[in-house]
């Protein structure tokens, strides 16, 4: 199993939800507790978990640290959290609070420096959170599209000892519609880091073709689950599962 799993938490108002194509308004909430949500993803398989703060990423400051402090200590999952995260105080305190790897996305943007300051204090600790609609990157909790394409933004911090890219089309996230692999496999291509795919996962297929794609591009490391795991389309179990089975080392 080359791919890497993220179970994905979303956190509104310290609940854990789901949003439609990023629209705040179009949110599900699936639970109060996140805890136990990551809890049962710890005693499925998961190692890792993707925690997104939904509220910082709007407000621009981390909100739901609180939470996050707590999944942190009830689980020996890897962590990355992304939302809000645009000072170095804000990506202080989550490392040094034990996140694996925190997100920066917006302020890479707008404020590349404050990326490369990120990656050079923590080498491989930093991901670059690249959110797309067609193709244009998309910041401040996705409600802001620029003219930049998604590729530049990678290529522009090539130098930087960045961990990954989490590239997310907005336009598949949250509705169990397929993944935009095209799109992310062209971006994986060009990228000089690994890359993570999120959004529109929603059938065992999706998770196998990605798998296969990835033993053809080996930059294409992981893969966000979400809202398919909260509507049970599949668990953490059997999509490890459907990792393993892929013959991917075998080609």
């Amino acid at each position: 199993m080359s791919l890497t799993l993220l179970p994905a938490i979303d956190l509104i108002d310290g609940h854990a939800v789901r949003l439609r194509q990023g629209e705040y308004d179009a949110k599900t909430v699936y639970s109060d507790s996140p805890v136990e949500v990551a809890k049962r993803f710890e005693a499925a398989g998961a190692t890792w978990l993707h925690v997104v703060d939904l509220d910082g990423a709007k407000a621009g400051h981390p909100v739901n640290g609180k939470v996050v402090h707590e999944i942190v200590h009830a689980t020996k999952l890897s962590m990355e959290i992304g939302g809000g995260i645009r000072q170095a105080e804000h990506w202080r305190r989550y490392i040094e609070g034990g996140a694996a790897r925190v997100i920066l996305g917006s302020v890479a943007l707008k404020h590349s420096e404050r990326l490369s300051a990120a990656a050079l204090e923590f080498p491989d600790r930093v991901v670059l959170g690249v959110d797309a609609r067609g193709g244009m990157v998309s910041t401040e909790g996705w409600t802001e599209t620029s003219t930049t394409p998604a590729a530049d933004v990678l290529l522009r911090f090539g130098s930087l000892p960045l961990a990954a890219v989490v590239y997310t089309d907005i336009g598949r996230d949250g509705m169990l519609a397929g993944p935009n692999l095209d799109e992310t496999l062209a971006l994986a291509r060009v990228s000089p880091f690994p890359v993570v795919l999120s959004g529109g996962i929603s059938t065992l297929e999706d998770v196998r073709t990605i798998a296969a794609a990835a033993a053809a591009e080996p930059r294409l490391d992981g893969l966000i689950v979400g809202k398919a795991l909260y509507e049970g389309r599949f668990d953490v179990a059997t999509v490890l599962a459907a990792l393993r089975e892929t013959p991917s080392e075998s080609t």
